[in-house]
């Protein structure tokens, strides 16, 4: 009896360290067999890397792991040019007669009129000079219009480059330019009268006022645009 019992303890052992040798067999070969993958992967992706830096990989061929989305800001393509500076031109400017100033600009403070009797602002300079004195263009320009006005007279209206506009008013009735006509800076437009009522009392002289854009200008200013 006790010889089966010691042959049957014996082979129980026996299958008992066979299964331990199998599984201790498994063990080191799954270990060993993912370290072979792991170093083969690391080489994979070493030599990728270093194809790409070379410049014989492109970088889209090469997967990569998913990663937060970047923000990229996009820069127009095309860049705001700054105009070149307008280059002022000499501007010719000639006083439209010789004569004494009787009247001054005054449009930021108001000055009598002796003819009306009040207080007005005064868009102009009144220039007196003799009946028939020449009445020049202060500028080359333009005729823009003549007409007789109800109030200043016979007026002559000239444009002017740059947006400048020159009247001159008080004119006697032989006016020598019309509409249309190009006149250059000292050309005989017409000459010294006394028809402007609103400044009756002030006798034969010229009413001369300038507008840049329309807006009202010191003739003084205007004349001293002559380079």
């Amino acid at each position: 009896m006790s010889d089966n019992k010691h042959a049957r303890r014996s082979g129980k052992g026996y299958y008992i360290a066979l299964i331990l040798c199998a599984a201790a067999i498994g063990i080191t070969s799954y270990v060993y067999y993912r370290n072979v993958n792991k170093a083969e992967e690391t080489s994979v992706q070493e030599t990728v890397a270093e194809d790409v830096l070379a410049g014989t990989v492109e970088e889209a061929d090469v997967p990569v792991l998913a990663t937060q989305p970047q923000t990229q800001s996009t820069t127009p393509s095309t860049q705001s040019t700054t105009p070149a500076p307008t280059v002022k031109k000499p501007f010719k400017t000639v006083s439209p007669v010789s004569g004494d100033e009787i009247s001054a600009y005054s449009m930021e403070a108001l000055s009598y009129n002796e003819t009306t009797r009040d207080w007005r602002v005064h868009n102009g300079v009144d220039i007196a000079a003799e009946t028939g004195t020449e009445v020049c263009a202060a500028a080359d320009g333009e005729v823009y219009t003549v007409y007789e006005d109800d109030s200043m007279g016979y007026t002559v209206v000239i444009r002017h480059e740059g947006g400048y506009t020159t009247k001159y008013s008080s004119l006697s009735k032989d006016v020598a330019v019309q509409s249309g006509d190009t006149v250059t800076a000292g050309q005989a437009i017409g000459y010294v009268g006394d028809t402007a009522l609103v400044e009756s009392t002030l006798g034969s002289h010229v009413h001369f006022s300038v507008t840049c854009q329309d807006e009202p200008m010191n003739p003084a200013d205007f004349l001293a645009l002559d380079e």
